[in-house]
């Protein structure tokens, strides 16, 4: 195995990076199916919230955690699983403020008709729960490809 320049990019196998090419839209789009199917059919935000973060963890282990995550950002990152919590907290909050209780969703009845709870329900899986854990599992799998430098900032 020959030395690599510490500054060159991450390159372990051609036949990896090419299959992650390859399977990459395929994973990504069944994420968003599942994610956009949300209370309707059997999956929804969580799972497919966590296929679109892993779509992410397949590039990092095909083309290196560092570039990757420089090309996705921190900003994008931490917006996804800020995101996906203000919308959960302000669906609640609204249902609260026409009367109701938190995440009562039948209370955007006179806004949304009489499909408020679909719609309320939906909003908290695509807006919320699928933004906060693909946000959630590629910010904890770029801490801990940081690696902990005993109390420096990572």
């Amino acid at each position: 195995m020959s030395q690599q320049d510490p500054e060159a990019p991450y390159t372990e196998s051609e036949i990896i990076m090419t299959a992650v090419r390859v399977v990459t839209p395929f994973i990504l789009t069944y994420g968003l199916f599942m994610i956009f199917h949300g209370a309707d059919t059997p999956g929804g935000g969580f799972q497919g919230g966590a296929l679109v973060g892993v779509v992410v963890l397949m590039l990092a282990f095909a083309f290196g955690a560092e570039p990757t995550r420089e090309w996705v950002g921190n900003d994008a990152i931490t917006g996804l699983a800020a995101g996906g919590v203000l919308v959960f907290v302000g669906v609640g909050l609204g249902a609260l403020a026409y009367g109701g209780a938190f995440l009562e969703y039948g209370r955007y009845a006179p806004i949304l008709g009489k499909d408020a709870t679909k719609y309320g329900m939906e909003a908290i899986e695509i807006g919320g729960v699928a933004a906060i854990v693909s946000g959630v599992i590629m910010g904890l799998f770029f801490l801990t490809a940081a690696g902990f430098n005993g109390g420096e900032e990572a």
